[in-house]
């Protein structure tokens, strides 16, 4: 009797430790998980060839624009009034049109990129749904939106190294 009492304390004890042990959720940084991916530099070079290739043809259009502006200027004196009003008319096309193109170039960036990111997020996804079904957690929390000003690592586990090799 005295032997099962002292096996009864001894696990109670184990399992209390145990329980002490394991966290209830992990908490990293989302944005430096992502960063980590050996994938992300090729997706932000991507990009930034993307970017470049916009910003070239922003400046061709711009360029193109000032060109006209200058001319129309320069003979805004010299022309009949007919001439001056279509070359206003034009101008003012050409403007809306490199509005336009500035607008639908930062959507189709943007798109481009969620577009290139996708599979780096999906991966992330899956990674730490693994790593938290694996160390029991309950939840992972994302630190990079500052909703928690406190996390009691008694409770939690800082889990960016675990992460970052994970996806290595």
């Amino acid at each position: 009797m005295k032997r099962l009492a002292s096996l009864l304390l001894f696990i109670s004890v184990f399992l209390s430790l145990e329980a002490q042990e394991n966290k209830l959720f992990g908490y990293l940084s989302y944005e430096a998980a992502l960063k980590s991916m050996p994938d992300y530099a090729i997706v932000e070079k991507q990009m930034a060839d993307l970017r470049a290739q916009y910003q070239a043809e922003t400046k061709r259009v711009e360029d193109e624009f000032n060109h006209k502006y200058e001319d129309f200027l320069d003979g805004q004196r010299d022309f009949p009034k007919t001439i001056l009003q279509k070359r206003q008319t034009e101008l003012q096309e050409l403007m809306e049109r490199n509005i336009a193109f500035r607008q639908k170039s930062l959507e189709e960036l943007s798109e481009a990129e969620q577009q290139a990111m996708a599979p780096l997020r999906i991966r992330l996804i899956e990674t730490l749904g693994n790593i938290g079904r694996e160390r029991g957690y309950a939840f992972i929390v994302d630190t990079d939106q500052k909703a928690l000003p406190f996390i009691n690592p008694a409770k939690g586990e800082d889990i960016n190294e675990l992460v970052q090799n994970a996806l290595k």
